[in-house]
């Protein structure tokens, strides 16, 4: 492919080496979250989000348990402006949770950012301005003394400013394009910043990383926030913040190895959306957390509504391969997948443990409102027996003997292959009990009467071709001498090889399930099935499905 010359490595690698977060394999807690969803994500709309939707849109994010939201640019626009007016002027916001605002190191925007803000219990005040040499040279024309020097003139108006309002503010500055600022320039322009605020135990500013546009990998990037973290002035009094892009699609990795680099705190969005390829996604980072058995902070245990809310709102769409969200990323199709989930079912089962180790599934489905039945396995033409045996039993308590699965999971992978299609658990219900349950008969048990006589002797009362005939035979039992007489109604011969039965459910009144499954000459197995309250006539009806099973597979070959 032409055109990889023109381009050049647009970041800047830390003056000493930086790798002490490698000796970290896991993130011990988690870390704070700030939604820029209401920001970051609705400039990235096509169509950005109304007033109403965006209160909507807060009053979710509030209840998954964010307590730092970005609320908008409020000096970029009038609908910024109204709505932080209307979350503050509405008491919309719990005396938890801090809002925060965005604004540029310029001094009238800046002023409008502190009128919008005035009134709210808590909020962030966020300035940026950019840093970077491109930005520097091309856009601002600027040297780094007087890039600088925006920054720090942004940091003291905010500072005067924040005395003139009501409520408890919070200070923030990012060095925007920080992938393409030497490093120790961005962490010179940083400490110039905290000179001005002077942090301490009790008013913590925010320094914010943004990777505003991906640019380098996220092992580079730890090396980056490692670097700023030992460099930062004041840092017991600073909380450190990422802001992580997706243009590499490594935004989660980058946000992830960052937090190990010794960050506090992560920017982003539900489901990642944001200019271009997207910010942080934060439900995937929130969710990775769970996965390892750290608390995330956040609720997702209603990931459905979450989604659903989120695509009507901001008319986006989340991926079926979504990481914990989408609607097949707990699914099974392979054969030996879900033959190795339902094994992994059922051991964890018998172990009646808590702990999460089926194969192929990195979280229980059920933490975030999915279910076993509908979500984690699914049937098509690539299923296999075992899965197949998994939906029937998860949706209808059907067992399957073993040696009946094979036959079963193949019956159900040649109707999808014909259809082209998934099989919902109902219609693999109505392919088995069209197959085995309700086939095709050329006869029929229509009356059974037992006696206790030289073991069990029956009267079998039979109807073949609209004739009627009552056969009595012997048996050591009832299903024995109800076999026995079908033999000689019928005149052949084979052999009850399988016999199984289960209850449907745990109540007194709940049906029996019987199979039957029989030979002849070539060993092939015919089965049968049925269920009833009373388990003799389920397992008389399953031996009657079985023999008419045999008997028309053996005239269609004939």
């Amino acid at each position: 492919m032409k055109g990889f010359n023109k381009y050049q490595k647009g970041y800047f690698m830390p003056p000493v080496p930086c790798y002490d977060w490698v000796k970290k394999d896991y993130i011990e807690k988690a870390p704070v979250w700030c939604s820029v969803d209401l920001r970051d994500g609705n400039q990235a709309l096509i169509e950005p989000m109304g007033l109403e939707e965006k209160v909507e849109y807060f009053k979710m994010l509030v209840k998954i348990g964010f307590k730092e939201i970005e609320v908008g640019f409020p000096a970029a626009s009038e609908t910024e402006y109204n709505f932080l007016r209307t979350l503050i002027e509405r008491r919309l916001i719990p005396d938890d949770v801090t809002v925060q605002v965005l604004t540029q190191a310029r001094e009238h925007i800046i002023k409008k950012t502190f009128e919008a803000v005035d009134g709210a219990p808590n909020s962030i005040v966020h300035v940026y301005n950019s840093t970077s040499v491109a930005q520097r040279e091309q856009v601002f024309r600027k040297s780094k003394e007087e890039i600088k020097k925006i920054a720090v003139d942004g940091a003291e108006l905010l500072k005067e400013l924040a005395a003139q309002v009501d409520g408890n503010i919070r200070f923030e500055y990012s060095p925007e394009s920080f992938h393409g600022t030497e490093m120790e320039y961005a962490v010179e322009v940083c400490n110039a910043v905290l000179d001005v605020w002077k942090p301490s135990a009790e008013a913590k500013p925010i320094i914010n990383i943004p990777s505003t546009v991906e640019n380098a990998m996220p092992h580079v990037f730890a090396s980056q926030v490692e670097y700023v973290s030992k460099n930062l002035s004041y840092r017991d009094n600073v909380v450190l913040s990422l802001h992580p892009h997706n243009d590499r699609g490594c935004g989660v990795a980058a946000a992830e190895l960052g937090v190990l680099a010794g960050a506090d705190r992560l920017e982003g969005t539900l489901f990642g959306n944001g200019e271009r390829t997207g910010n942080l996604d934060i439900v995937t980072t929130a969710m990775n957390l769970h996965a390892h058995g750290v608390d995330c902070m956040l609720d997702f245990a209603n990931m459905q509504e979450i989604k659903d809310t989120y695509e009507r709102l901001t008319d986006m769409q989340v991926s079926m391969r979504e990481p914990y969200a989408g609607e097949l990323v707990f699914t099974a199709f392979s054969g030996s997948h879900q033959d190795a989930i339902s094994k992994g079912m059922s051991h964890r089962e018998r172990a009646e443990t808590d702990q999460w180790t089926v194969p192929y599934l990195p979280i229980d489905p059920k933490d975030v409102g999915r279910t076993y039945d509908s979500d984690v396995i699914r049937i098509n033409s690539q299923s296999g027996k075992g899965g197949v045996a998994y939906v029937l039993k998860q949706n209808f308590g059907i067992v399957l003997p073993d040696r009946m699965r094979e036959e079963v999971g193949y019956l159900m992978k040649g109707v999808s292959d014909h259809a082209h299609a998934e099989l919902s658990p109902q219609e693999m219900l109505e392919v088995f009990e069209k197959k085995y349950i309700k086939p095709k008969k050329s006869f029929a048990i229509t009356e059974v009467h037992f006696q206790q006589k030289d073991g069990i002797t029956t009267q079998v009362s039979f109807e073949k071709d609209g004739k009627k005939e009552i056969v009595e035979a012997k048996g050591n039992g009832r299903l024995n001498a109800v076999n026995n007489a079908v033999k000689d109604f019928l005149g052949i011969n084979y052999a009850l090889d399988v016999y199984e039965e289960h209850s449907l459910a745990k109540n007194s009144s709940a049906k029996a399930m019987a199979y039957v499954g029989i030979t002849q000459d070539d060993k092939k197995l015919y089965w049968g099935a049925s269920s009833d309250e009373d388990i003799i006539r389920a397992s008389i009806d399953a031996l009657e499905n079985a023999v008419n099973h045999m008997l028309l597979e053996v005239s269609d070959k004939g």
